[in-house]
């Protein structure tokens, strides 16, 4: 990987800067409230994990003062923020730059390609976090489908917010923000 895609997935200082480990708090229950309802929207994403959906997966954004546990268990899905150094039981751990597990999510990185460029980490049980990958390579997520927002408020979502990281990866890179296309 150059260096100039390396930069484009670490974010840049001023949003490390940003995000004091307090700041992803209020996250864990927005975002246990966001799977709960994606998953009664479209149980079939949570069904796709099999066995996987009770795993508890560790989600490390390592540039972050704060990390994430995730157990996707469909209307019972729950997020929690784990900050400091605290040793959390988990069944897999995912670490990467922010920037990176963001651009796995939206389909901007393969995550194949950054783990076998060690961009990120995975242990534990992979065959749970290939279930993972699977099934979010086939919801084709985007921003508004965990905002439970339609119509004309989910595009507009949709493009502030896949705007506003397109243009972070833009700084990151010291480069002119590049949108790339999305179906």
């Amino acid at each position: 990987m150059t260096r100039q895609e390396t930069d484009v997935i670490n974010a840049p200082a001023f949003v490390r800067r940003f995000l004091p480990a307090a700041s992803g708090l209020p996250l864990g229950p927005l975002l246990t409230l966001s799977l709960r309802s994606l998953a009664r929207r479209r149980p079939e994403l949570f069904e796709r994990l099999g066995e996987y959906r009770r795993a508890r997966y560790l989600i490390d954004p390592v540039d972050l003062s704060f990390a994430f546990t995730v157990v996707p268990d469909g209307i019972s899905a729950v997020v929690h923020v784990i900050t400091g150094c605290r040793a959390v039981h988990s069944d897999v751990v995912v670490r990467g730059p922010i920037m990176a597990l963001l651009g796995i999510l939206d389909g901007t990185f393969d995550g194949d390609a950054l783990f076998f460029d060690r961009t990120i980490s995975i242990a534990g049980r992979t065959e749970a976090v290939v279930a993972l990958r699977n099934a979010i390579e086939d919801a084709e997520l985007r921003p508004s489908d965990l905002l439970c927002l339609r119509g004309l408020a989910a595009r507009f979502a949709d493009g502030v917010i896949l705007g506003g990281l397109d243009f972070v990866r833009g700084v990151a890179s010291n480069g002119v923000p590049r949108r790339q296309e999305r179906a």
